[in-house]
């Protein structure tokens, strides 16, 4: 489990995940926060979510979006990895 160093997280983690391994080291969350970033600049002109329903639906686009620049599917892989969303969303929009 890796978070910020936040006094509460010890006691909360031995209560709740005990074999978990914690790190808190300096830096560590970096890759975690950069992730979402694209996740909350979407959310901050809309002021949040109002329904679970637009939380479920937001959440599922961006997890399917940042797969693809990962190159989980098989779309788009053989773009340059820049252009890779743009490519596998044209491949979608053929095969629809």
């Amino acid at each position: 489990m890796t978070t910020d160093r936040a006094a509460a997280y010890p006691r909360v983690l031995d209560e709740q995940l005990p074999a978990a391994h914690h790190i808190d080291e300096r830096y560590a969350n970096n890759p975690i926060e950069a992730d979402h970033g694209r996740w909350k600049a979407r959310l901050r002109p809309m002021r949040g979510l109002k329904r679970l329903r637009s939380a479920h639906v937001i959440g599922a686009g961006h997890a399917f979006v940042q797969n693809i620049r990962r190159g989980h599917y098989e779309l788009g892989t053989d773009a340059e990895p820049h252009r890779r969303l743009t490519a596998a969303f044209t491949e979608l929009a053929l095969a629809i």
